[in-house]
């Protein structure tokens, strides 16, 4: 009797664990995680700016080869939690209504400074393309004068990011920073970034490439500009904040919000339009950070970031982890042959995308990569292709295992209709 009653208590128990695992498993604490999850990102992306501005204003302070590489490093290492959070863009419209002000590409860099010759000049889907906006405290834009005497964040937000509605002239974010870092990126298919010397911010005659007091004034601007944009959204991720309250308010909404951001993401934004297209093209102008040569970075931060969503967990930049209840957890309630399936594919994706940045890393850059006849640069980035691809296919099934409303993706020409990209 006293046996019977021991396995039946730990039936009971058992039965009981099993019950509260289930009911911990809930959509709101799923979205609660991705919230806390989005505010932590958020929050290392403005630390990693603040550094970047400080290391900007030593820049301009004194400038000297050491302190334009210094803030290229901090520039480097803004971008590893930045990436991490683009997979927030397509499910939450207060995300991918802003993100064209901080990651906005590619860009006609001679809005913002002088380029190359071999550049060229405006054409017919840009006039502005050669604005160089350093070089000209006034400016004609649409007809109009425009004092460009002084360059703040106020001129080239409202004034020139996307001027004459054309979204190639970016004069804001991540971008134009690292154009006015690093320069053009002159080698083509060939291993190396760009070259900008660092007396193109250096006083008096010491000054190349003209206007030094200008380009300081711009890459300030820019990147307080950044520092502000970060600011903002870190707290609309914070309790209280209008993106955290608009993602749990409906929970099936918030649910088809996390699957249209890792679904979206994976397929047109980052299999298609940022890796494929560029492999199409072998045009190393289609490279995400197309100046410094950091490409495999940000793909692979990408994909971490719809990885780590997924499982609920991310790492911050000061090592500590933030977690809780993942939709890994809620697909695992309903079939944990189909979360496994998932967690599968993320690993063999991240291990391609792994493998690109290893062989970027150890010098074999992403340029090199795209060259048209590299079969292994097109091996490296199609393992990464592939893997995005594959994944997808398993979000499509999550959706539907969950009861998701039917999600339609972000698609490109480039894998939906390859003949088009050339026409």
């Amino acid at each position: 009797m006293k046996s019977l009653l021991l396995a039946t208590s730990a039936l009971t128990l058992a039965l009981s664990t099993a019950a509260l695992a289930d009911e911990a498993v809930t959509k709101a604490a799923v979205l609660d995680t991705y919230a806390d999850i989005a505010e932590a990102k958020y929050a290392d992306s403005l630390a990693t700016a603040q550094a970047l501005q400080v290391a900007v204003n030593a820049l301009i302070e004194a400038p000297s080869a050491e302190t334009l590489d210094a803030a290229k490093t901090a520039w480097l290492a803004s971008r590893v939690p930045y990436q991490q959070t683009e997979v927030y863009r397509f499910g939450n419209a207060i995300v991918d209504d802003w993100e064209g002000k901080v990651n906005a590409w590619p860009l006609d860099e001679g809005l913002i400074d002088y380029v190359d010759a071999s550049y060229g000049g405006p054409s017919d889907e840009n006039a502005f393309a050669v604005l160089n906006v350093i070089a000209n405290p006034s400016l004609t834009l649409s007809g109009e004068t425009v004092d460009a005497t002084e360059i703040t964040p106020e001129l080239l937000e409202s004034t020139l990011h996307e001027a004459d509605g054309v979204e190639a002239n970016v004069a804001t974010g991540y971008h134009a920073i690292e154009f006015l870092l690093w320069g053009q990126d002159l080698h083509g298919t060939e291993h190396g970034a760009g070259e900008r010397p660092w007396t193109d911010y250096a006083a008096g005659d010491d000054c190349t490439g003209g206007n030094c007091d200008r380009r300081a004034a711009y890459l300030k601007a820019a990147t307080d500009l950044l520092v502000s944009d970060l600011e903002w959204m870190a707290a609309q991720w914070a309790e209280g904040g209008e993106a955290r309250a608009t993602v749990t308010a409906d929970e099936d909404a918030g649910i088809q919000a996390i699957l249209t951001g890792m679904g979206s993401l994976s397929y047109g934004e980052q299999a298609g339009e940022r890796m494929r297209l560029g492999l199409m093209l072998n045009d190393p102008e289609e490279e995400h950070d197309c100046f410094s040569d950091n490409t495999h970075n940000s793909h692979f931060y990408d994909g971490q970031g719809i990885q780590n969503v997924y499982l609920g967990s991310y790492t911050r930049i000061d090592g500590t982890e933030v977690s809780g209840a993942s939709l890994s957890d809620l697909v695992a309630a309903q079939d944990a042959d189909l979360d496994a399936e998932m967690k599968a594919k993320l690993d063999t994706t991240m291990g391609a995308l792994g493998a690109m940045k290893e062989a970027a890393d150890g010098g074999f850059s992403y340029d090199q990569m795209l060259a048209r006849g590299s079969e292994e640069g097109e091996a490296l980035i199609m393992g990464g292709v592939n893997g995005l691809v594959d994944q997808t296919k398993t979000i499509e099934r999550i959706v539907a295992a969950l009861g998701v409303t039917p999600i339609e993706f972000e698609g490109s020409d480039s894998l939906d209709n390859p003949d088009a990209v050339f026409h």
